[in-house]
């Protein structure tokens, strides 16, 4: 199969004068890709057009590129992230894969040390953890146990975390067990441009990456720039965003919970609380500047996750925040997780097992020393 590889290298290479995505026909070809995901009422796309787009147009940059996965091709992808590649691309590029995780990880970690550069698609990262040692023992260590002569530029990706109704087995958040690895860089996408902008950088990352996406967020819209459908955009790993300025409180979360946080926020500034919320887009590396930053200027730090509480991401966010910037702490820090428990099946216990925005919203309170609202207090 890597002697196929090799071919389609080739061709492509040819077809794209090089491959790089330099010339003028292959930057308009790629630019089209990005117009086509422009919603008739304005520059916004959804999360899964945003991460279909990115991958295009990398495959088309980089014969080297290529997704592997169960049900990516003839399928066009459980969500349907990877749809229409299998028809731009062929069947040398998109592989669809029988249901083995270890055989297939296990290839894709082969064919990145040989020079390629893998898309490897969980149908959900709960099922990573029957390829947990390709991640972490050969994609992961690879590099330094070589002396930095060998690199693993590949990406894992799929969803994340909890969607709705598929109880324990899927609904687990990895962000904590994967931020703990030296080795791999873990991203975890909240909007469209996240999605774009990380994706593209994933994909070029010379380093194993983790992507860790929603499955509640693909079809959500979200308005982008001009600058965001650019072929060029990416984003910087590593680097945290502040999605809405405040002066009283800081909330530092990822993925999902970043809606949360921003709607909490809405109904706080109604009782003249001014919240701060951090994106962070990146578990590892971790972004303690612009985090600690923030609590220095609100002095107050509320770290929401959908993850289990104990050794969680916001376990690590608090204990950084607490060693950087404890003496400019006017309260003390608190974390919203994930219920310590299985996730139900039960909507109703579901319910009770995640963050909701009212948690948010009492906490936020708690910690600014405000009463709670009279208004729901005597309905």
């Amino acid at each position: 199969m890597l002697a196929a590889f090799g071919k389609n290298r080739a061709l492509v290479s040819s077809l794209l004068r090089g491959g790089n995505g330099g010339d003028g026909a292959s930057a308009a070809a790629v630019w089209a890709v990005s117009k086509r995901f422009m919603s008739a009422s304005g520059d916004s796309i959804t999360v899964r057009e945003a991460l279909n787009s990115a991958i295009d147009e990398e495959m088309t940059a980089d014969s080297k590129v290529f997704v592997m996965g169960e049900e990516v091709g003839e399928y066009q992808g459980a969500y349907k992230v990877t749809k229409g590649l299998l028809q731009k691309f062929g069947p040398d590029r998109v592989l669809d894969t029988p249901i083995t995780e270890a055989g297939f990880t296990g290839l894709g970690v082969g064919a990145a040390m040989y020079g390629l550069k893998p898309i490897v698609e969980f149908m959900t990262f709960n099922f990573a953890m029957q390829a947990i040692d390709h991640l972490i023992n050969s994609a992961a260590k690879t590099n330094y146990m070589s002396g930095g002569t060998i690199n693993v530029p590949i990406v894992f990706r799929g969803p994340n975390g909890a969607a709705a109704g598929v109880a324990a087995q899927h609904s687990q958040c990895f962000a904590a067990w994967y931020g703990q690895v030296p080795g791999l860089k873990v991203l975890v996408p909240y909007d469209a441009e996240d999605a774009r902008g990380l994706m593209k950088a994933a994909i070029r990352d010379p380093d194993p990456v983790v992507f860790l996406e929603n499955e509640l967020l693909y079809g959500e819209s979200f308005p982008v720039s001009k600058e965001v459908l650019d072929p060029s955009f990416t984003l910087p790993i590593g680097k945290a965003k502040i999605m809405r300025e405040g002066s009283d409180l800081t909330i530092v979360t990822f993925s999902k919970m970043v809606g949360y946080a921003l709607k909490a926020a809405d109904e706080l500034a109604k009782e003249g609380i001014s919240v701060e919320v951090v994106n962070l887009r990146s578990i590892r590396p971790l972004d303690r500047e612009t985090i600690n930053a923030s609590v220095r200027k609100t002095s107050r730090l509320l770290c929401l996750e959908e993850g289990w509480p104990q050794h969680g991401v916001c376990a690590e966010i608090c204990a950084s925040v607490v060693e950087e910037s404890f003496y400019y702490l006017d309260a003390p820090v608190e974390r919203i997780c994930g219920a310590d428990v299985p996730m139900p099946y039960a909507a109703n216990l579901e319910r009770l097992a995640v963050p909701q925005i009212d948690d948010v919203i009492r906490a936020a309170r708690r910690i600014c020393f405000r009463k709670q609202d009279k208004r729901k207090a005597t309905a």
